[in-house]
């Protein structure tokens, strides 16, 4: 079975201090992709926050995923895009980024859309909200089983996203997942995003 890794989301807003606190979360243990997901920002303030981000994450080693908008992915250099169903395609989002970035694709809980996200060239597939969230409301609940087969099946990667925490994160892990998204479980955690990140460092080693 491949290692899992962590894919950290950031928070939907962010203030002044977020870029030092991002810093010290990264260092704080093993994350292997970042997304910019700044869903409470403009497209003005994303593009005037991102690239600081974006920066960071390279700095370490960690891949910079902007969420949404393959074309504000390619204009502020990101690593990569991710697309949900309402956004652009994966053909659209690969012509605007190019055959070098990540294009990683929302499937929700269907095999179908998965199938067709993975025909279409997609680098990853992500699936879920395995668990209750308040980040964001869930458009569908997923079945632990989808991540078993999945990884059964197919060689490209798959997410698991939706109110992952410290606690709950073994069972999607052992499912076959072969990332993480975390959010809430990070930013919101009691000892704070560092003790967070340490957490499920070991939990992943």
């Amino acid at each position: 079975m491949s290692r899992c890794e962590l894919y950290l989301l950031t928070p939907p807003r962010i203030d002044a201090a977020f870029p030092d606190l991002l810093r010290r979360t990264l260092d704080a243990g093993r994350v292997a992709a970042l997304q910019i997901r700044l869903k409470d920002h403009s497209e003005a303030e994303i593009a005037s926050l991102a690239p600081e981000l974006i920066a960071s994450a390279r700095e370490r080693g960690v891949a910079a995923i902007l969420n949404d908008r393959p074309d504000l992915a390619a204009k502020l250099d990101a690593d990569g895009v991710h697309v949900g169903q309402e956004d652009a395609s994966i053909a659209e989002a690969r012509a605007a980024v190019g055959r070098d970035r990540i294009v990683g694709a929302t499937c929700h809980d269907s095999r179908h859309l998965a199938m067709l996200a993975g025909e279409a060239g997609a680098d990853y597939v992500a699936f879920g909200s395995f668990f209750p969230t308040a980040t964001k409301t869930p458009k569908t609940s997923a079945p632990i089983e989808i991540l078993e087969w999945w990884s059964e099946l197919f060689e490209i990667p798959c997410v698991a996203i939706g109110g992952i925490t410290t606690e709950n994160a073994a069972t999607v892990i052992q499912a076959g997942a072969d990332y993480i998204a975390v959010s809430g479980g990070v930013w919101s955690h009691p000892d704070g995003p560092e003790a967070a990140v340490r957490a499920f460092s070991q939990l992943l080693s």
